[in-house]
C-alpha cells in the first residue's frame, strides 16, 4: 500500500513539468517550509476572515485545527488561489501565491469538505476526468485513476456510479481524485466528517501511510481533536481568522521523554505485577493499568535500555513503548479561552 501512494506521488511529472517550463526550480520539503505564511490576511464582503496570519511549516502533517468559522476552509481556499489576499501573502513549497499561483496548484491535491460530483459518472470516470483536468494524458489518467481506486479500497466498485456510493465511499472517492495525479502537498478538508467508526478508522490509516511515505506533504483541517492528534507533528489552531496556538507535537513529545506508557506481556502468571515492582526498584514512578500496560515516570539516572534489560532478565516483552505528550485538548481548550500564548 505505502509503495502504490509513493509512485503515485513520485511519478508526479505533470506538476514538476508546469514549475519546470517557467525557470523555476522545483520546490521541495527538504529546502522550503510546506506553508509559509507571511502577514496574511483576507477578506469576503469587506468582511476581515483572516487576519494577518504570520507562520512557518515544515511538518509531514500539518493540522488546521479550531471550531467552525474559525477560518480554516477560508485558509485552504486561499493558498489555492479561489480567494485573493488583501494584505501579505504565503508561499507553499516555496511557491508565492500571488506570482506563482499556477505552480503552486500544479503542486496541490484537494480533497474538499463537500461533495462536488458529476451526476451519472461511475467512480472510474470521475477519477479520469479529474487527472485529465489535472493535466495527465488520456492514457496515463485511466491507468493513474485505477490504481489510486484500488488504493483507496474502491477497485471493486470502481465502476458503479458515484451517485450509489455510500457516504465513505464517497469520501474515499474524494481522496482518489486528490491523489490521482501525484500531487506534493495535498490539502485534506474534514475527511472524517459523518463516517461512522470503522470508516474513519480507514480513512485515518490512509493518511498516516500517505504522511509515512515521505513524498506527500498532508494538510489535515479538522476541527476533531482525535484525527489532528493521530495524524500531525504540527497543530496550527485559529481562533475567528487568528493564529491561537501553534504546537509542534513532536517536539513536545521529545520534550517530555521521562514519561512513558509501556504495554509488555508476559507468559507467566503475576509476572505483570512482579515486573512493576521491579520496575519501581530501580527507582521509577510506576501506575500498573489493564491489559498489562504500565505508565511510568523515569528518573534522571536512569535510561530506556535499563527497562529492556530489565525485561529481558525477566523474559517480559515490551510490545509496545510511548512517550507521553501533552495533551491536544488541555492545548486547545486553552486556546479557545484566549490563554493561549500563540506558541508552544
Amino acid at each position: 500500500m505505502e509503495q502504490r501512494v509513493s509512485n503515485l506521488a513520485m511519478q508526479s511529472q505533470t506538476a514538476s513539468h508546469a514549475v519546470s517550463q517557467r525557470g523555476l526550480p522545483v520546490a521541495g520539503p527538504a529546502t522550503h517550509p510546506v506553508i509559509d505564511l507571511d502577514g496574511l490576511r483576507v477578506k469576503l464582503g469587506g468582511r476581515p476572515i483572516l487576519n494577518g496570519l504570520t507562520a512557518s511549516l515544515k511538518g509531514r502533517c500539518i493540522g488546521l485545527l479550531g471550531p467552525n468559522g474559525a477560518g480554516k476552509t477560508t485558509l485552504l481556499h486561499t493558498l489555492l488561489g479561489f480567494y485573493p489576499p488583501s494584505e501579505g501573502t504565503a508561499r507553499v513549497l516555496g511557491l508565492d501565491i500571488r506570482s506563482q499561483l499556477r505552480e503552486v496548484r500544479a503542486l496541490l491535491g484537494y480533497m474538499p469538505e463537500n461533495d462536488a460530483f458529476i451526476a451519472g459518472l461511475t467512480g472510474i470516470r470521475f477519477v479520469r476526468l479529474m487527472a485529465e483536468l489535472s493535466g495527465l494524458p488520456p492514457a496515463q489518467a485511466i491507468e493513474r485513476a485505477h490504481e489510486v481506486l484500488f488504493y483507496v479500497g474502491l477497485g471493486e466498485a470502481r465502476y458503479r456510479s458515484v451517485d450509489s456510493y455510500s457516504l465513505g465511499m464517497k469520501q474515499l472517492a474524494k481522496l482518489a481524485q486528490a491523489l490521482v495525479h501525484g500531487p506534493k502537498v495535498l490539502f485534506l478538508d474534514e475527511p472524517t466528517n459523518g463516517l461512522d467508526p470503522p470508516a474513519r478508522e480507514r480513512m485515518i490509516k490512509l493518511i498516516r501511510d500517505i504522511r509515512d511515505t515521505g513524498e506527500v506533504n498532508v494538510i489535515l483541517s479538522s476541527h476533531l481533536l482525535r484525527d489532528v492528534e493521530e495524524c500531525c507533528e504540527e497543530v496550527l489552531v485559529l481562533k475567528q481568522g487568528e493564529i491561537a496556538v501553534y504546537c509542534d507535537l513532536e517536539a513536545e513529545r521529545r520534550g517530555n521523554r521521562r514519561f512513558l506508557e509501556m504495554e509488555i506481556r508476559s507468559e507467566a502468571d503475576g509476572e505483570h505485577a512482579a515486573f512493576a515492582a521491579a520496575v519501581e526498584a530501580l527507582g521509577c514512578e510506576c501506575a500498573v493499568g489493564a491489559r498489562q500496560r504500565l505508565k511510568l515516570v523515569l528518573p534522571d539516572n536512569l535510561e530506556i535500555r535499563d527497562l529492556y534489560r530489565l525485561a529481558a532478565e525477566r523474559q517480559v516483552q515490551i510490545r509496545r513503548l510511548d512517550y507521553k505528550r501533552d495533551s491536544l485538548e488541555d492545548i486547545f481548550l486553552k486556546a479557545m479561552e484566549g490563554s493561549g500564548n500563540g506558541r508552544l
